[in-house]
C-alpha cells in the first residue's frame, strides 16, 4: 500500500538563489507556515552550483544581486561564482533552511485539486516517486534547462581533431595551458571565459556573430567600501543597494530615450580601453543598448586580454569546422586546439514541470502572467522570475514581500484559494522584450504579459515595490476564495 503524501503548507521547487530567498521569507514572516524545498540536484545553489566554467561571475553587483535581508561584506562587488555559491549556502545554514531541503527530488508534476484545495506533486528520486501536497506551491527553479544546453549545429563538426565543449557542462580535468582556443559567442559567457582563459591559454579568439555591448565596472565598489568604514553593515548595504539600484535605472533609461547617442559612448569607451588594437566591427553591435542585456567585465579584464594581445575578437558567422580550427564565412581560418560553444541556454518553463487543474493540463504558453509572478486561472501557484534589466535577486525579494502579504491575507479572510482571473479584453504581448536569441527560441514556450495593469511586466523596480509591498491584495483581478 503506497504511503499517504506528505503535506505542508508551502512547497517551494528549487535550491537556488530564489528558492533558499523564498524559503528565508516565509521563516521570518510567516513562523507559522510549514514550508519544504525540493531540489533535483544534490547541491543548494542552483545556477551558482551548476555552473563550473573558469571565471563564472555574476553579471550584476552582489549588492542588489545578494538578499535584502542579507548584506554582502566582501570587498568584491562583482563576485565570482564559488563565492556566489558559499553566499547561498551560508544563508541557508544561518537560518536553519538546509534542514529542509529534500535533494534529489524531481519535480515532474503538480495537479491542483479544487475539492481539496490543494496541489498534488509529484517528484522522481532515486528510490521512485515521492508524493507531497502543499496548499501553496512555489516554482523557483530558474528559467532554463539544466540537463540540455542551446548548442547550434555546424558543417564539418566531425571533422576538428580537439574537444568541443559547452561551458553549462565544463569537464572538470580539461587542461587548456598553453592550448589555442576559439571560444564562440559573445554574451555574459563569452566575455567571462575569454580573459579567464587568456590567463594561461597560448590564445584565445572569441568567434562571435555579432558584436554585444560591452562595459567595464570596478569589482570593488569604492563608495560601499567608504560607507562600511562608517556605518553599520546593514546601513551600508542598505545604501549601497539602493544607490546601485538607482544608478541601473538611469542609465537604463537614458540608454532607452537616447540610445544612439548611448551607443556611441559605449563604442568609444570600449575603443578608450582595447587601444590600437580596437576594430569597430568587433564592438559596434546591430541593436540598441539594452534591447540585449549589457556584457559587464569587471576592471575591464576582457579589453586588458585584448589590448596585451592574449585574445582576438573574430566577428562573422562559421562556414564550417576544420580539423585545426573553424573557418569563417569570409575566408578567415581560426586556428584551434579547443573549442567553446558559448551559444547559449535552453529555456524552459516552470522547470519542465506538468502543471495542471483538476487533471485538465495547464500550458503556460497559454496562460497571462498577474503582476509577474502567477500565471492567469492557476491557483495558489507563484513562479519566481527576475528582472532583466536588473539584478534577479531585486524582483525575487518583492515577489516573496507579496507571497507572505498574500498567504498572510488569506489566513484572515479564511481563503483557501488565490486565483487571478484572467480578463480577455486584455491584449497580449510577449512575455519579455528582449531581443537576445535564448529569448526569442523561447518566446513560444513562455506565458504572455498583458497590455495594461495588473498583467503588465514593466521591468521597474520602483514601481513593483510600491506595488508588490505596498498595493492592494485583492485588487479586482486576484480573487480570494473559501472553500
Amino acid at each position: 500500500m503506497a504511503a499517504a503524501p506528505e503535506h505542508i503548507d508551502v512547497l517551494i521547487v528549487g535550491a537556488g538563489l530564489s528558492g533558499i530567498g523564498a524559503a528565508a521569507h516565509l521563516q521570518r514572516r510567516c513562523p507559522d507556515k510549514t514550508f519544504l524545498i525540493l531540489e533535483a540536484r544534490g547541491a543548494i545553489g542552483g545556477t551558482w552550483d551548476l555552473f563550473r566554467y573558469p571565471g563564472i561571475r555574476s553579471d550584476s553587483d552582489m549588492y542588489t544581486l545578494g538578499y535584502a535581508f542579507k548584506p554582502w561584506t566582501s570587498a568584491k562587488a562583482i563576485a565570482d561564482g564559488p563565492a556566489i555559491r558559499a553566499y547561498v549556502q551560508e544563508t541557508a545554514a544561518e537560518h536553519g533552511i538546509d534542514r529542509y531541503v529534500r535533494f534529489g527530488h524531481r519535480v515532474v508534476a503538480a495537479d491542483w485539486s479544487s475539492t481539496d484545495s490543494a496541489w498534488q506533486v509529484t517528484a522522481e528520486t532515486a528510490d521512485g516517486e515521492a508524493h507531497f501536497t502543499c496548499r501553496f506551491l512555489v516554482m523557483a527553479a530558474g528559467y532554463y534547462d539544466y540537463d540540455e544546453a542551446y548548442q547550434p549545429r555546424w558543417p564539418g563538426e566531425h571533422a576538428f581533431a580537439g574537444p568541443i565543449i559547452h561551458p553549462q557542462f565544463w569537464p572538470e580535468d580539461l587542461d587548456y595551458s598553453g592550448k589555442r582556443i576559439a571560444v564562440i559567442g559573445s554574451g555574459a559567457t563569452a566575455v567571462t571565459l575569454v580573459p579567464e582563459l587568456a590567463r594561461t591559454a597560448a590564445h584565445v579568439t572569441m568567434v562571435q556573430r555579432s558584436p554585444s555591448y560591452i562595459v567595464t565596472r570596478p569589482s570593488v565598489d569604492a563608495i560601499a567600501e567608504w560607507l562600511k568604514r562608517r556605518l553599520s553593515p546593514g546601513a551600508a548595504y542598505a545604501m549601497t543597494r539602493w544607490k546601485n539600484v538607482a544608478l541601473t535605472w538611469f542609465f537604463f533609461r537614458l540608454a532607452r530615450g537616447r540610445p544612439d547617442r548611448v551607443a556611441r559612448k559605449l563604442i568609444q569607451l570600449a575603443r578608450d580601453d582595447v587601444g590600437e588594437r580596437f576594430a569597430e566591427e568587433d564592438f559596434t553591435p546591430a541593436y540598441k543598448p539594452w534591447d540585449q542585456r549589457l556584457c559587464l567585465v569587471p576592471d575591464g579584464d576582457l579589453f586588458k586580454a585584448v589590448r596585451d594581445g592574449k585574445a582576438t575578437l573574430a566577428t562573422g558567422g562559421i562556414e564550417r569546422f576544420t580539423k585545426g580550427g573553424l573557418k569563417l564565412a569570409d575566408g578567415r581560418e581560426i586556428r584551434a586546439d579547443i573549442i567553446v560553444a558559448a551559444t547559449g541556454l535552453k529555456v524552459v518553463a516552470l522547470g519542465k514541470t506538468h502543471i495542471s487543474v483538476d487533471g485538465r493540463r495547464t500550458d503556460p504558453s497559454q496562460a497571462m502572467v498577474y503582476k509577474g509572478m502567477m500565471l492567469s486561472d492557476v491557483p495558489n501557484l507563484m513562479f519566481i522570475f527576475g528582472y532583466t534589466n536588473a539584478s534577479w535577486t531585486l524582483k525575487a525579494d518583492l515577489s516573496c514581500d507579496y507571497l507572505v502579504r498574500l498567504l498572510r491575507r488569506m489566513d484572515a479572510t479564511g481563503a483557501q484559494t488565490a486565483i487571478a482571473r484572467r480578463d480577455p479584453k486584455v491584449d497580449e504581448m510577449p512575455f519579455l522584450d528582449f531581443t537576445s536569441g535564448y529569448v526569442r527560441r523561447a518566446l513560444p514556450l513562455l506565458p504572455k504579459q498583458g497590455a495594461r495593469r495588473p498583467w503588465r511586466l514593466y521591468q521597474n523596480y520602483l514601481l513593483d515595490l510600491i506595488t508588490l509591498r505596498f498595493g492592494k491584495i485583492e485588487d479586482g483581478t486576484l480573487k480570494l476564495e473559501r472553500a
